[in-house]
């Protein structure tokens, strides 16, 4: 079992103003019925509110302190802006307290700044970057990941995302710069189950070792091979590479597939 050593974190206690009750869903949708499952239980969390949109242009902010976020695998920092606002955002990997930081297209080119991906230079590293204007960030989030900005064509940027995909991104979108910290957590072996019970993923049954009635795969006398063409879902439809995805308006702007 390993652990974090939360060496980079400041502050106990997160910012009360910056809080949401969230209420836990166990995969359950508004009618009621478990749409993802495996899961329930869990430690009680609060959300933080993540500023993904970095719309504060123009304004500088400080470093307040960098915190635990127990929703998301990236550290985050509060920003204390000189205008009196209080925010959280992605804290990037060399980004400490008391540095100062700024969004806007007057922005310099460093760690935690969000600039448009037209005013950026080729080979940049950024991360929370939108895919509509003032929508938000919503690629590139996750602990110690970072897309690479490879060419600007018209109004297009060419951004190379961190499964290697290749893609077209409009320029105007806003990225922020560097690369998410934490980057040790993709080392982090959990070690026993209840690990992961406390963040609340419940215990996931074979196919074969339920009953006919239950799962496709179940019965038979002792073990027993699937039996059928192909693995299938609890709802006897494939799976293990069929492709289920029927709608693709983001295909014309996959310059490069992920993967090999």
């Amino acid at each position: 079992m390993t652990g974090h050593s939360f060496e980079e974190i400041t502050k106990d206690k997160p910012e009360k103003s910056l809080l949401v009750t969230l209420k836990k869903k166990s995969g359950r949708n508004n009618q009621g019925r478990i749409t993802v499952r495996h899961r329930g239980g869990g430690s009680k969390r609060k959300l933080r509110l993540i500023d993904f949109k970095r719309d504060k242009s123009g304004v500088p902010g400080r470093v307040a302190a960098i915190e635990y976020d127990p929703n998301r695998s990236a550290r985050i920092a509060l920003i204390f802006y000189v205008d009196g606002d209080k925010r959280y955002i992605l804290a990037p990997q060399g980004l400490n307290v008391g540095d100062f930081i700024m969004a806007g297209e007057g922005a310099e080119i460093k760690p935690g700044n969000s600039l448009p991906l037209k005013l950026l230079p080729n080979g940049t590293q950024i991360h929370n970057i939108e895919l509509t204007r003032g929508k938000g960030g919503q690629l590139v989030r996750s602990a110690g990941a970072s897309a690479q900005l490879m060419a600007k064509e018209d109004e297009y940027a060419l951004v190379r995302l961190p499964s290697g995909e290749m893609r077209r991104i409009r320029a105007e979108c806003i990225a922020t710069i560097g690369q998410i910290g934490n980057i040790d957590h993709q080392n982090i072996s959990l070690g026993k189950a209840g690990r992961k019970r406390l963040m609340g993923w419940r215990p996931t049954v074979r196919g074969s070792a339920m009953s006919p009635r239950d799962h496709p795969h179940g019965g038979g006398e002792g073990r027993s091979p699937i039996g059928m063409p192909g693995p299938k879902t609890p709802w006897g439809k494939p799976a293990l590479g069929y492709k289920t995805r029927k709608r693709k308006p983001s295909d014309k702007f996959i310059v490069k597939r992920r993967g090999k």
